[in-house]
């Protein structure tokens, strides 16, 4: 059975993203980009990838899921398929229009999930974000890796939206800290119940 990992960048406070959905403050420098570009090249976007001469081997994930608005960031900049190199489902109940190579659905975000996790073949999903679909995920989640950042944001979207949820425990699989001050906490959450 494949996993569903969520793997993300987060703020001290807990956010993913400022109001607005702005990235802007998290770090894009530091000797823990070194550990993306090497171990998690799957998770940079093409543009990206084109700029710092990299390929993705889809060794960690070939699959990404995402809501609309995680998905619309790259829009404004003229990337709507920013993970041609992985499966991409956005999820949204009002949008419909993708280019060829993105699937966007309004179906279950946890009905997907399980249908792809189920698949023989291939290698992980990645969660990209963003809070609303991650709280319609969490019982699918297997794996979380936190890329805490040392900011505090003060508000926007939080990791997980604000809805009940059974409860998950986690086992700390990993942590490492980097001179930059981001810390990757890695976890495996025990199944739902």
């Amino acid at each position: 059975m494949r996993e569903l990992t969520y793997f993300v960048a987060v703020s001290l406070d807990g956010y993913i993203a400022a109001p607005g959905h702005d990235f802007a403050d998290f770090p894009t420098a530091g000797d823990h980009i070194d550990v993306i570009t090497r171990d998690y090249t799957d998770t940079i976007n093409a543009p990206a990838q084109q700029a710092l001469g990299l390929r993705s081997d889809q060794s960690r994930f070939d699959t990404v899921l995402m809501g609309w608005n995680t998905y619309g960031v790259g829009l404004p900049y003229g990337v709507d398929s920013p993970y041609p190199h992985l499966r991409q489902y956005v999820f949204s109940r009002r949008q419909r229009a993708a280019p060829d190579g993105v699937t966007v659905t309004a179906e279950s975000p946890a009905e997907v999930a399980r249908t792809l996790k189920a698949e023989d073949a291939g290698s992980g999903i990645w969660l990209c974000g963003g809070g609303q679909i991650a709280s319609a995920l969490i019982g699918q989640i297997d794996r979380l890796i936190l890329k805490v950042n040392p900011i505090l944001l003060g508000g926007g979207v939080p990791l997980f939206a604000d809805r009940g949820h059974d409860l998950r425990q986690a086992t700390m699989l990993a942590s490492t800290a980097f001179r930059s001050g981001v810390i990757f906490n890695e976890y495996q959450l025990e199944p739902a119940s």
